[in-house]
């Protein structure tokens, strides 16, 4: 991407300018803010604005994007958005949709398969017990294949723009550091001292007690199958190690840009903050903080103010007036009151969103918010209605 098209989402300030500049989004936020919808709202926008293909690759377990996306399977493999469901919304879009949710073993063992030195260690990787049993669980395992099936999708060509949803907040943050993590943990002291003995057969006079006292507890065939699933891993390592760097390289490029999704409120609106801290500490770029649920900006009107209070002060001869005018019953004065009431307790919330809004310190040029609908988000109807929101 050049500096002019770097210059020019920088003036603009909208999502739209953004995404058509770069090739990845990462969306991050904390859980319960609606971060898998946003994210797929932008995903449904960039596919009716843009040509090409747009992939919105979720890592969160949970499957109601493919109701909202009208998908009959959602899985590993991407799927098309089907035509007939953008026709139901009224649209005609420019690009395709398509989407996934990450299947960790399915993940793992294409991953095996891709770096296995030979067809005996991949067979042997496969087989082993420990492998099949722990896949889904094995040291940052989720967070790590994450990042492997983004750099595969990314790097097949097959996508213009790939907008990925991560796991809530602080998982986001191992999602980042899987890659080097994982590394690391292959070329571990801990791991060599463990696997070193069924590596040469011969265990140390310093080693013997701790196998001793793990052969009790565990035992011996126990130790062998750990032994053998990390022995077999570490014919990966070289591969494992030129994957992360890789990865890292891909996150760090003018290619990546990140979102925050946040709500207002004040646990969610701390972790972004942490997040985009994390984030420029990292140098990892931050081009939009997406606020989601705010209130309408007219609770901070002081005409609208004025008017409530009014209500409140002088309900009493207001409903006189329009009781006589329209004919209403007596509770008018009530109802006149509750709604008054009900707007400047409104606006008292408004006025510390506000406030959330604004320590949020230097943020993106990119500042989004969604308001509260009336209704859930269930089709791609109101995916749509959504992305207008944060689009231009």
């Amino acid at each position: 991407m050049s500096a002019q098209a770097d210059s020019e989402v920088a003036k603009s300030g909208s999502l739209e300018r953004l995404l058509a500049a770069k090739e990845i989004m990462i969306s991050t936020g904390s859980g319960g803010v609606g971060k898998t919808t946003v994210a797929a709202a932008a995903a449904a926008m960039a596919a009716i604005n843009f040509d090409g293909k747009t992939l919105v690759l979720t890592v969160d377990p949970a499957r109601r994007l493919a109701n909202a996306l009208g998908l009959e399977q959602f899985g590993n493999v991407e799927s098309r958005v089907p035509a007939e469901a953008f026709k139901q919304a009224g649209v005609d879009p420019r690009g395709e949709l398509w989407a996934a949710m990450l299947d960790t073993k399915q993940s793992w063992d294409d991953l095996v398969r891709m770096h296995a030195p030979d067809d005996e260690t991949r067979d042997a990787i496969l087989d082993n017990l420990l492998y099949q049993n722990v896949t889904g669980k094995f040291v940052q395992s989720h967070d790590y294949i994450a990042m492997e099936r983004l750099y595969e999708i990314h790097t097949s060509g097959r996508y213009d723009l790939i907008i990925v949803d991560t796991p809530p907040t602080r998982n986001a943050i191992d999602f980042l550091e899987a890659p080097e993590r994982m590394a690391d943990f292959f070329s571990s002291r801990l791991l060599r001292w463990l696997i070193a003995p069924y590596r040469s057969r011969v265990i140390s006079m310093a080693s013997r007690p701790f196998y001793n006292v793990a052969d009790r507890l565990l035992g011996t065939q126990f130790l062998e199958d750990i032994a053998e699933f990390f022995i077999l891993f570490q014919t990966m390592y070289d591969g494992f190690v030129e994957r992360a760097r890789a990865v890292t390289r891909l996150m760090e490029s003018n290619k990546t840009t990140f979102a925050v999704i946040s709500t207002l409120e004040s646990a969610p609106i701390s972790e972004a903050e942490f997040f985009i801290k994390m984030l420029r500490k990292s140098d990892y770029h931050l081009g939009a903080v997406i606020l989601n649920k705010v209130l309408p900006s007219y609770l901070l009107d002081r005409d609208a103010t004025a008017v409530a209070r009014r209500m409140v002060e002088e309900a009493a001869p207001l409903a006189t007036e329009l009781g006589s005018r329209f004919d209403v019953d007596q509770y008018l004065e009530q109802v006149l009151v509750e709604i008054g009431e009900n707007f400047l307790n409104f606006q008292v919330v408004a006025e510390r969103e506000a406030e959330e809004r604004a320590e949020l310190g230097k943020p993106p040029d990119v500042v989004a918010s969604v308001p509260y609908f009336d209704q859930d988000i269930y089709d791609l109807a109101g995916l749509l209605r959504m992305g207008r929101s944060i689009w231009g």
